[in-house]
């Protein structure tokens, strides 16, 4: 029983994960942290995640752009293993909270100035990699940070999903790795638990893209910014 509602947990976290380029593990984490030790619950929760990003890369590939690619990844690999290693310690509230914050500021900006656009540059893609890279080593959430700096490059819809999912292939393996280094293990029963998830993630992910092909360009920027409120919402409310 335990494994059939961590799989369904797992398909809506996947369908939401790849309909807004990130989610999947704000969707998980918080629920497993429940039953898990913070640290196993963000190793699990980070292989999952390292597959709803390979289904993106893999059902969005026509879409590439290779030198946001490389500005945005790279500085996230260092932050990320940089936040990996500080995980062992308690997450910050008031920071989580000012995090929450921060995402409805953006998402009340982008509704004031619907033509709000960071430039697509190299200093600017670096700082977000930098941003979303040590958070997500931290807390396992940085997919809002990444969305955030994406969506306000206002890409295509198809670039944005692709490069959300690149740029986290970049960061979750330097992340998985310093948790195993550190002596974090799955237990038995979530490590063979992996065979079911994992083609649980595809599912997920290629449902999504069902819907994304049918979601015109000048709105997935607002279904971004929806998701993104009730991301900021949640880490406001319940860090």
């Amino acid at each position: 029983m335990e494994l059939i509602l961590i799989g369904l947990l797992t398909l809506v976290a996947s369908f939401v994960g790849t309909l807004a380029g990130f989610g999947s593990s704000t969707i998980v984490l918080p629920i497993l942290v429940i039953f898990l030790p913070f640290e196993v619950a963000l190793l699990f929760v980070g292989i999952i995640h390292f597959f709803d990003d390979l289904w993106e890369i893999i059902l969005f590939r026509q879409a590439v752009n290779w030198k946001l690619l490389l500005s945005f990844g790279i500085p996230g690999v260092i932050a990320s293993t940089l936040g990996a290693l500080l995980a062992v310690y308690e997450p910050n509230i008031i920071l989580l909270r000012s995090f929450g914050l921060l995402l409805i500021f953006y998402v009340f900006l982008i509704i004031k100035k619907p033509s709000f656009k960071i430039p697509n540059d190299a200093a600017h893609a670096g700082i977000g990699g930098l941003l979303s890279g040590f958070i997500a080593g931290i807390f396992g959430i940085g997919g809002p940070v990444r969305a955030m700096f994406l969506s306000a490059f206002n890409l295509p819809k198809e670039t944005y999903l692709f490069t959300s999912g690149a740029i986290a292939i970049f960061i979750d393996p330097a992340r998985l790795i310093t948790y195993f280094a550190g002596g974090t293990r799955l237990p038995g029963n979530l490590f063979w638990g992996l065979f079911l998830f994992v083609p649980i993630t595809f599912i997920g992910s290629r449902t999504a893209k069902n819907f994304v092909d049918k979601i015109p360009q000048k709105k997935f920027r607002n279904v971004i910014a929806v998701f993104l409120f009730i991301a900021g919402l949640k880490l406001l409310l319940f860090p």
